[in-house]
């Protein structure tokens, strides 16, 4: 039997858990308070 695919928001953020707000793009799966709080970190620049 082929395991069912979950829909929602099963996975939280990686940091604080939190379900709501979250950035998967590149797999990161940050909510996006966490996602401001490192983004310098992690290579991401504001140009603007």
């Amino acid at each position: 039997m082929k395991p069912r695919k979950q829909f929602g928001r099963k996975i939280g953020c990686n940091r604080c858990g939190r379900k709501r707000g979250i950035v998967r793009r590149y797999g990161m799966h940050l909510c996006r308070q966490c996602f401001r709080e490192i983004a310098f970190e992690l290579g991401f620049r504001k140009y603007s």
